[in-house]
């Protein structure tokens, strides 16, 4: 008989029910319950996911066997009291990025994490998409040399129409909303992993779509920042442009330049430009687009969501590391990466000021 798969209960039942349960179940696990505020619709979302039990309360499937897992994705502001919650029951844990409202949260629940002794981990799972981690490597292997500049700039249409369908309190800034923790912070926890620690950061977050800029959460965010390895960078990614919009993820070093488009990552010297053969994890299935409400990037999100969760299975099972090269991120990463997001809101907040990381 093989060794019992942990269990899993997902706390949120729009993301979670969309992409945590299949990859929670493409990797070998059963997802025990779904977890909602309404039960009328937590019932149907889990009935049309094929989860048999639907919770309207955390201690409800905490009760539950088999609930040795717990992914929580729901907004922002309840992630620090919900993931105490699983802590304080010695319990496994993902949380869904942005990790938390603010460093502080997060620094409290990386010390709960620690002290609890369990898996904790955070839901940066594009750490496993392929270009992202061929990048990875080949800046690892040196290729560029010491990097000493980078460029991060991503442009996009998705919110800039105003009839947009979304959870109310992503475009909310007292409930967590906003561009920079919904995107942005994927990308401040890729640079990272691929550069080293924040030393300092300066910039703005606005509003570029038609929304008042008085009561919605930025849309668009833009800093120039530093490293302490020395690299200086600039990044602005923006969710309300309207147009076919623009992508570039450059690090230039002195013996070349790494370039990231998509699927597929470059490497230029003087010898010419030449495309790099995939480092990493390899994904699980072909995931088609869908035109479907509310899954414009689940083809996007699902593969390194499903190598996420294998991971995160091996790492409760206490087995070895499947994917050494490319590691999940912790609480301590999320914790790191909530101290840039708040120095950017102050330095925006500042009109711009230079502000230094801890």
């Amino acid at each position: 008989m093989g060794e019992r798969m942990p269990g899993v209960v997902v706390v949120g039942s729009s993301f979670g029910s969309r992409v945590h349960v299949p990859a929670a179940r493409a990797a070998g696990m059963d997802v025990v319950a779904l977890v909602g505020r309404k039960r009328e619709r937590t019932e149907r979302r889990a009935a049309k996911v094929g989860v048999e039990t639907a919770c309207t309360s955390l201690a409800e499937a905490l009760a539950l066997p088999g609930s040795d897992i717990v992914i929580i994705a729901t907004p922002p502001t309840t992630h620090a009291e919900l993931a105490e919650e699983v802590l304080a029951a010695g319990r496994h844990v993902l949380v869904e990025e942005p990790f938390t409202t603010d460093a502080a949260e997060a620094h409290r629940l990386s010390d709960a994490a620690h002290k609890a002794g369990v898996v904790a981990l955070v839901g940066h799972e594009f750490r496993f998409a392929p270009a992202r981690a061929t990048l990875q490597h080949a800046l690892k292997e040196g290729m560029v040399g010491e990097p000493r500049i980078a460029t991060f700039v991503g442009l996009t249409g998705f919110a800039a129409p105003l009839d947009l369908r979304m959870p109310e309190w992503w475009f909310d800034p007292a409930r967590g909303g906003g561009w920079l923790g919904a995107a942005v912070s994927h990308f401040v926890d890729a640079i990272r992993v691929w550069l080293g620690e924040f030393e300092s950061v300066s910039g703005a977050l606005s509003v570029v779509s038609g929304r008042d800029p008085r009561t919605t959460a930025e849309d668009t965010a833009a800093f120039r920042f530093r490293m302490r390895s020395g690299c200086d960078g600039v990044l602005q990614h923006s969710a309300a442009v309207w147009g076919p919009g623009a992508h570039v993820n450059l690090v230039a070093g002195p013996r070349g330049t790494l370039a990231m488009q998509g699927d597929t990552v470059t490497f230029s010297d003087p010898a010419g430009t030449r495309t790099l053969d995939p480092a990493g994890p390899s994904l699980a299935a072909e995931v088609e687009p869908s035109t479907e409400p509310g899954h414009e990037f689940t083809h996007i999100e699902l593969n390194p969501a499903i190598v996420q969760a294998t991971v995160l299975r091996e790492m409760v099972l206490d087995r070895p590391d499947p994917h050494p090269f490319v590691v999940p991120a912790t609480f301590t990463d999320g914790l790191r990466c909530m101290e840039v997001l708040d120095a950017v809101r102050r330095s925006a907040a500042e009109g711009g000021a230079v502000v230094t990381l801890p």
